[in-house]
């Protein structure tokens, strides 16, 4: 019997069971939810496929997309040049790549606070 996985937006099977979450040429894809000026740089969890991150940066000259990268660099403990932006510079919803990094390592890291690995 085939284990069953998680799909991304685009159907695509995911390795680590969650749908924001895939494997990459150059490393892991993450798909993220960004929410800018919040209170505080948080994780806050999951919605419509996508890892919620709250950002204190506001969505102003790129200010929110350099603050999203340096939070998922410090959260993965990985310098800042292993995380790129892959699509959505100018969205809610973005695409990451995260070099060095194996997708256990990043499910692990990133998921949410209450949803812990299966």
């Amino acid at each position: 019997m085939q284990r069953k996985t998680a799909r991304d937006e685009r159907g695509r099977g995911t390795d680590a069971g969650v749908a924001w979450l895939c494997e990459h040429a150059g490393g892991v894809a993450v798909t993220v939810r960004v929410t800018p000026r919040a209170a505080r740089s948080a994780i806050a969890g999951e919605r419509d496929d996508c890892l919620l991150i709250r950002l204190q940066a506001p969505p102003v000259d790129g200010k929110a997309n350099k603050a999203l990268l340096a939070f998922l660099a410090e959260s993965l403990g990985v310098p800042k040049s292993a995380v790129q932006l892959m699509a959505g510079a100018k969205s809610r919803v973005k695409r990451v790549l995260i070099s060095r990094q194996s997708t256990d390592a990043v499910r692990r890291a990133l998921s949410p606070p209450g949803v812990g690995p299966e």
